[in-house]
């Protein structure tokens, strides 16, 4: 098994502070929440007694995010999580729940998947490619001015004629108002 599929280690004290074995320092409750968002596997284990108290911990982290006023899970399920250790339905709602999430974070990575097969998701847009030509012909006429941009050949220190610069602008300022309005059209009709 790799070292990043091991789970880290996290040994808790007498004096219940929280040990990582991998760096040799101490750890908050936030530095281990900040290890499972990252995708890491975390196991605590009481340095005395050798018990598993990583359910303990998972809950505290969500029980503390859920007192500063984050919305873990809603009323109605915490309700129904109360409930069901007092029925008989109890060896159910975690297998439901394990279930539930495998399904959300199958879901996730498929909607991934598919975001990283498009080479730009924008692309995908309808009205992109002339939203793009409309901006490289914005930017072509507001940057005409610059030296070195704008798409000219001559060096900056050539002589210009401003007369047919500003004709040229005017024509391609011209255009993009024609392309503007056809793309308010078309998400209009959107």
């Amino acid at each position: 098994m790799s070292e990043t599929q091991k789970p880290l280690l996290i040994k808790r004290y007498a004096s219940r502070r929280l040990y990582n074995t991998e760096t040799s320092d101490y750890v908050t409750l936030e530095d281990i929440a900040g290890f499972v968002r990252a995708g890491r596997e975390v196991q605590i284990v009481d340095l005395k007694s050798g018990d598993d108290l990583t359910r303990q911990y998972l809950l505290q982290i969500v029980a503390e995010h859920e007192s500063k006023g984050d919305t873990v899970l809603p009323t109605n399920v915490l309700t129904d999580l109360v409930r069901s250790y007092t029925t008989n339905i109890q060896s159910v709602v975690p297998q439901f729940l394990a279930a539930s999430f495998e399904m959300l974070r199958d879901g996730q990575t498929k909607v991934i998947e598919n975001m990283n097969a498009i080479p730009n998701p924008m692309a995908a847009m309808p009205g992109f490619d002339l939203m793009r030509r409309q901006q490289e012909a914005f930017m072509k006429t507001m940057m005409a001015g610059v030296p070195g941009w704008g798409g000219e050949d001559k060096p900056a220190d050539a002589p210009r004629d401003d007369s047919a610069g500003s004709s040229d602008a005017a024509a391609e300022l011209a255009e993009i108002k024609k392309q503007f309005a056809a793309l308010q059209d078309k998400l209009s009709k959107l």
